[in-house]
């Protein structure tokens, strides 16, 4: 595939004052249209054939557990595959992660493949920042399909403004997870949102410490959803709080020193201009 062109998604898509407001005040977001469906359709290909490539779950499904039947899991392609990096480091999803959190700048964290199979199992409500060391709550998600996803395939679910308490519960995701955060959601009547059909090139924004989940896949069809994590510029290293983040300081971080700014090789700075 070394000889694609691709598109260069440098071009700004912006983000409408509302669309700020809204993201902050819920938590969440859906973006339609962010790419075309020729735009989608060219990096399909490319993250497909990566995620393959270097895909190491040989298992199969009814060997794993919650966490491994939930999804096909790939991370940091864009270090090991240059067209997959050219989407990674895109200046325009940059711009709209920048402008959702309303800072000038953003850092990669890490990016995922999350391929859920037909049968695929739940993924357990969690919140993403329990794996971070950052001392920042300006971090974001995107959470982009490849191809058209339906409700049926295991459609992104979020418990709107949970994200303002914070660090709710110290759980990996898992069965513990869900129990434990599906009753702490339906206590605090946070309202449950999901989209119920989304397009290639459609994407979800969600903060760290939004609690989401999502249901199996329950149709014969492979649900590919390609993220990219964000954190604001300027954020530093905390000491690990679990063994979760010990391990992410080493392989996201680069192992910096505690209290030091987040600017490891691996978590360049993006620009979000259009170039």
């Amino acid at each position: 595939m070394s000889d694609i062109t691709l598109p260069a998604l440098t071009d700004a898509v912006t983000v409408t004052g509302e669309q700020a407001r809204e993201f902050r005040q819920n938590g969440h977001i859906l973006i339609r249209d962010i790419l075309s469906s020729a735009e989608a359709a060219a990096y399909r290909d490319v993250i497909v054939g990566a995620a393959d490539k270097y895909n190491t779950e040989k298992r199969k499904l009814e060997d794993r557990d919650t966490y491994g039947k939930a999804f096909l899991q790939i991370m940091n392609l864009w270090r090991v595959d240059e067209k997959v990096r050219q989407f990674v480091l895109a200046p325009r999803f940059a711009r709209i992660a920048a402008q959702l959190l309303g800072v000038e700048r953003v850092r990669v964290y890490h990016d995922q493949a999350l391929f859920k199979e037909p049968g695929g199992g739940p993924t357990p409500w969690h919140q993403d920042q329990y794996y971070w060391p950052l001392d920042t709550p300006d971090t974001i998600t995107m959470w982009m399909p490849l191809v058209d996803i339906t409700i049926e395939m295991g459609m992104l679910t979020f418990a709107t403004g949970s994200h303002t308490r914070g660090s709710v519960f110290d759980y990996e995701i898992s069965d513990d997870s869900e129990s434990e955060f599906d009753q702490y959601v339906k206590t605090t009547g946070f309202p449950i949102t999901r989209a119920t059909r989304m397009k290639a090139g459609d994407a979800t924004w969600h903060y760290g410490y939004t609690i989401h989940n999502a249901p199996g896949n329950a149709s014969p069809l492979r649900r590919e959803v390609m993220t990219i994590i964000y954190f604001a510029d300027g954020a530093r290293i905390t000491p690990p709080v679990n063994k979760w983040q010990e391990q992410d300081h080493q392989t996201w971080l680069g192992g910096l020193p505690i209290g030091s700014p987040a600017v490891s090789e691996m978590n360049p700075v993006l620009p979000t201009q259009e170039i």
